[in-house]
């Protein structure tokens, strides 16, 4: 397997299966001195704002990724095949605060292209963001009031634009 890159204004994916079925990991910190931790994520969206390509990802202040989001300016989104399934589900329940559960879910870290976050070997894609805009969640902005359901311990989510400087895909070497 090889690398490509994908000129971010021609990424072409069904959006909703990436987000809802496949799942992403998150992952944010300095892949060089080995400071990072990953999150599975599967609420987001990709699009344009302020003209520029972005990837919204959102992150509870109670997880452990929520620090790394704060001190650090780049993140990496990657998506795996479904034989990672386990994996993902794993690092999405465990904290990295109590142990190395990336290494636990048998997962690779790597440096990325243009971001000091890392991305992983075993990822088919990967999108590596600059962090441009954050924003805390307001319940009193819901309008659905069925949103409200999803946090009944009121740690709502702070919302991170990230400029997507980069993508990556995995392809087949003949």
């Amino acid at each position: 397997m090889s690398w490509r890159s994908v000129a971010v204004r021609e990424f072409n994916t069904n959006i909703f299966d990436l987000w809802d079925n496949q799942w992403f990991l998150l992952t944010c910190g300095d892949f060089a001195s080995k400071r990072f931790n990953s999150m599975t994520v599967s609420w987001g969206s990709l699009g344009i704002m302020w003209n520029k390509p972005f990837a919204q990802v959102v992150v509870r202040p109670t997880r452990y990724t929520f620090e790394f989001m704060e001190k650090f300016d780049f993140f990496t989104l990657c998506a795996f095949d479904r034989q990672y399934r386990k994996a993902l589900q794993l690092i999405g329940s465990y904290s990295g605060r109590h142990g190395d559960k990336i290494a636990r879910a048998g997962l690779t870290p790597v440096a990325a292209q243009c971001v000091a976050a890392p991305c992983f070997a075993e990822a088919r894609l990967v999108l590596e963001c600059r962090k441009i805009f954050w924003q805390d969640f307001d319940p009193a902005h819901f309008l659905d009031a069925s949103i409200a359901a999803n946090y009944a311990k009121k740690d709502y989510h702070r919302i991170y634009f990230g400029e997507v400087l980069n993508i990556g895909e995995k392809i087949a070497v003949e």
